[in-house]
């Protein structure tokens, strides 16, 4: 009787985590700036121009339904480009310390290559983990196109125990490990100090 009752608990799981599994998900991710954070001194002097490109192999989806089973299913689409959502998000971090954003002309430019931004679903018994990579590379050169900075920015978002491997479970992941990355980026010092820099300000070499 138990076995029974077990058997049927597997079923309506797999049943639920199949639910509308073959329709295409569209998703809005939103970056969080970070808290707390303080003006840099000699920052309101230096304009930065931000450029991302979006060098996924796969720039159709940034996840993928699965079934009960753990096949891929439909795919899980962002609203907005993937290459727009980390540029707002730079120039978040940028302008809440007291950087000016400029254009081509400006006296630093941040260049960001990401080659995945992707949420994965990983399956379990009772229930699973929507687990998100990123991985951008980060470059930061003077106007004169001297190399500043440049770093790769390995991070991870994760949304433990779903039920559902479904897109709002991939855009809490995705929205965390879009975080852990600025948060990495941005408390590296030496990627401040090459955006201060490129003004000559005294407060570079610190």
């Amino acid at each position: 009787m138990q076995v029974k009752a077990l058997a049927l608990a597997c079923c309506v799981a797999m049943a639920s985590l199949s639910g509308c599994a073959l329709t295409t998900e569209q998703i809005e991710l939103n970056y969080t700036p970070q808290v707390g954070v303080s003006k840099v001194a000699g920052a309101e002097n230096v304009s930065v121009n931000v450029q991302v490109a979006d060098q996924r192999l796969d720039r159709s989806k940034v996840s993928s339904k699965k079934n009960g089973f753990g096949m891929e299913m439909a795919p899980i689409t962002a609203t907005e480009d993937v290459a727009v959502t980390v540029r707002k998000a730079i120039e978040m971090e940028l302008k809440a310390r007291g950087f000016q954003l400029g254009s081509d002309a400006a006296l630093v430019k941040v260049a960001a290559d990401v080659t995945r931004f992707y949420n994965d679903h990983k399956m379990g018994f009772f229930a699973g983990d929507a687990v998100a990579d990123l991985n951008m590379s980060v470059a930061v050169k003077s106007k004169s196109g001297q190399l500043l900075f440049s770093k790769q920015i390995i991070a991870q978002g994760k949304e433990a125990n779903t039920q559902l491997a479904t897109g709002n479970n991939a855009k809490l992941a995705l929205d965390r490990a879009l975080e852990n990355g600025m948060k990495m980026l941005f408390e590296d010092p030496t990627f401040l100090s090459a955006l201060l820099a490129a003004s000559g300000s005294p407060s570079a070499a610190k």
